[in-house]
């Protein structure tokens, strides 16, 4: 051979054992473990709520804390115009609470049947959405609801 191709088959060579090497180490690397979830899949997955993907406007999986129902029937608002907002409320990300370390707090606001100017806290877990309260933006109620004692007590 000549003295003169050495060093391009050398630099060849060595080019191949550097490519050979470098499959041969990811292959065998073991593949990262897929996420297992024990959850059974429902058939229909519609049926169930989509937490991950922002705020969930079905109105099935929505239950009413005992300080919203009071408020409630002091605004006299009704579950029908509690859904209504819920369904076709605007966002009101300044009010709302996404980072809440239990559930996101989300605030929508909008106008009942009987024009009533509302905005209703909802907090959205993994299985169900709560109605958390209900204000009326416009008209200031006197309601004696639990918890309204303690509203200002940790305050300066």
């Amino acid at each position: 051979m000549n003295k003169k191709w050495f060093p391009y088959v050398l630099i060849i060579a060595l080019g191949l054992l550097l490519f050979l090497v470098r499959n041969f180490q990811r292959s065998k690397s073991p593949d990262p473990k897929p996420d297992v979830t024990h959850k059974v899949q429902p058939k229909d997955p519609a049926s169930q709520p989509d937490r991950d993907h922002g705020f969930d406007r079905r109105t099935g999986f929505i239950q009413y804390s005992n300080h919203a129902r009071c408020r409630m029937e002091c605004r006299h608002i009704s579950q029908e115009e509690v859904k209504e907002i819920m369904q076709r409320g605007t966002i009101n990300y300044n009010k709302s609470d996404l980072q809440n370390a239990r559930c996101p707090r989300y605030a929508l606001e909008g106008r009942t049947k009987d024009d009533q100017r509302v905005r209703i806290i909802f907090a959205q877990c993994n299985e169900s959405t709560t109605v958390v309260t209900v204000i009326d933006l416009d008209t200031e109620f006197t309601c004696h609801c639990p918890g309204d004692d303690d509203k200002y007590k940790n305050r300066n």
